[in-house]
């Protein structure tokens, strides 16, 4: 596994752990589909967004929904990563959907429901 594999491999792991409802370690099934990625050649903001989205929509369900477990797989974006790869957003939204995940986050570490 070349340098640049591992860094992509570790920026998206990074990315992934770091959303609100994710398990605290990757799985060897995670890294696979990481390095799946790469191989592909799907870059890091594509793939980013892709999270931010998935997460941001999780975070906009109705309060009175049922609630939904945690994520537990890289996989649960898999449909969301496809769709922003057909369907591109602005990259001035990233900002936006950074934003409401942090203070998803930052709710979530006081106490809070997201």
């Amino acid at each position: 596994m070349s340098d640049e594999s591992r860094d992509y491999i570790r920026t998206i792991l990074g990315l992934y752990l770091g959303l609100p409802e994710t398990p605290g370690q990757s799985s060897r099934l995670d890294r696979q589909l990481a390095l799946e990625w790469f191989k592909q050649e799907i870059p890091l903001p594509v793939v980013e967004t892709a999270f931010l989205l998935g997460s941001a929509r999780r975070l906009a369900r109705d309060q009175k929904a049922i609630r939904l477990g945690p994520i537990r797989s890289l996989h649960y974006f898999l449909p969301v990563l496809e769709e922003v790869r057909r369907t591109p957003l602005p990259l001035s939204y990233l900002p936006y959907l950074r934003r409401t995940v942090s203070a998803a986050l930052a709710r979530t570490r006081k106490g809070e429901p997201c």
